[in-house]
């Protein structure tokens, strides 16, 4: 099965009805789609109350990628808010119970940053963030290109394949090493993700500090031909992974809803088991479509 989504809920205004509260967006969004990442929790270990909500406010087929906390994967260069690591994992792994007892979590995804490149160092710890994570499905996204260079290539697939790593397949601006290249391979006979983070090529590069790149980073709309590619793309792998997670990530213009819209359309996808669309003031509550 391929599932289409977002990464993150709230900030897609064409999903909702004017007036939704953001509290109510989640609801109005599993109208829509069947899957969507969880952002909040690569910021903070979300408490289990959020999750409880979230897997309530969903259908029983919405799967949820969630992020895994930046202390995890090398993003926050400060000491860590917990007494050691391994009470950092405790306490992210018991945040997420809601989830794997719903049965709706699809993934754990970690993105390790920029400056993760490929050495002896790294690949014990990306040994260790495994350990960690247990029986987790987890998937992992690079940012440095070294992973891929023609000597590890190999290497890498290899590794991710032994040591049961979901490959996070990108779609991402080549800027050289700050960036890997879409890579067809899935690591995985269960699970696959690609993430879309548009081809922003001059956004992606970190301008001067005092500008506001993280809002124009995403800044990318698809064309219709490079959603078609992606078409040809899944087709290459669709038959080495049982499901596909497919997540745009290109929202800094609002285009990640309209064009995993597009997409779906392209593909001819539709989704049985969403949630129930919101109806306007004046639609029919049992369906006609009449107005009182």
């Amino acid at each position: 099965m391929i599932y289409v989504g977002v990464t993150g809920w709230g900030d897609h205004d064409t999903l909702y009805s004017k007036g939704t509260r953001p509290g109510e967006k989640l609801k109005e969004y599993g109208s829509h789609f069947p899957t969507v990442e969880v952002d909040a929790s690569f910021y903070a270990v979300q408490p289990q109350r959020n999750y409880e909500k979230w897997v309530r406010e969903t259908p029983d087929n919405f799967r949820f990628v969630v992020k895994a906390y930046q202390g995890m994967t090398g993003h926050e260069r400060k000491e860590i808010p917990f007494a050691s690591k391994e009470e950092m994992y405790e306490a992210y792994l018991e945040s997420l119970e809601p989830v794997i007892e719903s049965g709706k979590l699809a993934m754990v995804l970690c993105q390790f940053p920029p400056w993760f490149d490929c050495n002896k160092e790294n690949v014990e710890f990306l040994r260790y963030t495994k350990d960690k994570l247990g029986t987790l499905p987890a998937a992992l996204e690079f940012r440095n290109n070294t992973w891929f260079s023609p000597e590890y290539y190999n290497k890498t697939l290899e590794f991710m394949e032994r040591e049961e790593w979901i490959h996070s397949i990108c779609d991402e601006p080549q800027i050289g090493e700050a960036s890997v290249p879409t890579v067809l391979h899935p690591t995985h006979s269960e699970k696959t993700l690609i993430r879309l983070h548009g081809r922003n090529h001059e956004a992606w590069k970190k301008p001067a500090k005092g500008d506001k790149w993280r809002e124009t980073r995403y800044l990318y709309n698809y064309s219709r031909n490079e959603l078609n590619e992606w078409l040809e793309n899944i087709d290459k792998i669709k038959d080495e992974t049982k499901d596909i997670y497919m997540l745009f990530n290109n929202n800094s213009g609002g285009d990640a809803a309209p064009n995993a819209k597009s997409f779906l359309e392209l593909a001819g996808i539709s989704y049985e088991g969403l949630a129930p669309k919101q109806l306007s003031l004046f639609e029919d509550h049992k369906g006609s479509g009449k107005s009182p």
